[in-house]
C-alpha cells in the first residue's frame, strides 16, 4: 500500500487578515500555505484553547514531515462515541467544526461506547494514539477513503493495519439515536456518509490528525 505523493508547501504569500496572521504566526504557519475555503453547512464555534496547544506541540515535534498547516484534525478519545469528538479545525481562522466518529472494538470490548485503550498491534482491530499524516484518497472496499501515515511509535504501523478514514453505516446518527453510541471500527477513524465528503475536504493530503485522550 502506498501513501501517494504528497503537495510541497506553497511559497509565501502576502499578507492575510491582521486577525489570520497573528494566529497563524503562534502556531508557526505561513500565509501561503493557505489552500482553498472548505465549503461549511453552518458557522463554526471558536477554536478551543486546548486543542490549539495540543497542535502547536505536535507542529513543534514533527516540523517539515506536515507539508500544510493551514487545517488540522483533533480527535479527543477521552469523550464516549455518542459525543461529537472529532474536531475540524481551521487554524487560520481561528474556529472549529466537529462530528462523532467511531473508535476501534478492539479498543472497547465490552460495546460501551467508551475508548478503553489504545494498541498498534496489527490485528488488534483496536485505536491507536498519536500524529498521523493524510495521504492519498481512494476508492475502496467503504467507498471514498482516506489513507493515513502513523508518525509515531504508538501508531506506525498505520498502513500496514489498513489504518483510513472512510464512512460506515455504524457510524450513521440513527445508531446513537437507537443505542446511545456509534457502532466499532477495525481501528479506523469512521465518520457516516454525509460527514465524510466535509472531513475529506478539509483535511486533504499533507495534513496533520491528532489522536489521543486530551482529557488532562
Amino acid at each position: 500500500m502506498t501513501s501517494g505523493t504528497l503537495g510541497a508547501p506553497a511559497s509565501p504569500a502576502e499578507s492575510v487578515l491582521t486577525r489570520r496572521t497573528l494566529l497563524a504566526g503562534a502556531l508557526g504557519l505561513g500565509a501561503g500555505m493557505l489552500l482553498p475555503r472548505v465549503a461549511r453547512a453552518a458557522a463554526p464555534a471558536t477554536i478551543d484553547h486546548t486543542n490549539v496547544s495540543a497542535l502547536r506541540a505536535a507542529f513543534d515535534r514533527l516540523g517539515a514531515r506536515i507539508p500544510y498547516r493551514d487545517r488540522a484534525v483533533l480527535v479527543d478519545f477521552a469523550m464516549p462515541s455518542a459525543a461529537p469528538r472529532l474536531y475540524l479545525i481551521d487554524l487560520l481562522a481561528g474556529t472549529s467544526r466537529t462530528l462523532a466518529v467511531a473508535h476501534g472494538r478492539g479498543s472497547d470490548p465490552a460495546n460501551s461506547g467508551w475508548l478503553q485503550h489504545f494498541s498498534n498491534v496489527p490485528g488488534s482491530e483496536a485505536s491507536s494514539r498519536g500524529a498521523y499524516l493524510s495521504g492519498d484518497l481512494y476508492d475502496g472496499a467503504h467507498g471514498r477513503s482516506q489513507r493515513l501515515i502513523g508518525l509515531d511509535r504508538s501508531n506506525d504501523r498505520a498502513l500496514e493495519r489498513a489504518i483510513v478514514i472512510h464512512s460506515a453505516w455504524y457510524a450513521e446518527p440513527d445508531m446513537i439515536a437507537a443505542r446511545g453510541r456509534l457502532g466499532r471500527s477495525e481501528g479506523c477513524f469512521t465518520v457516516s456518509s454525509a460527514s465524510l465528503p466535509l472531513l475529506l475536504g478539509t483535511l486533504g493530503p499533507g495534513r496533520l490528525l491528532l489522536a489521543d485522550r486530551f482529557d488532562g
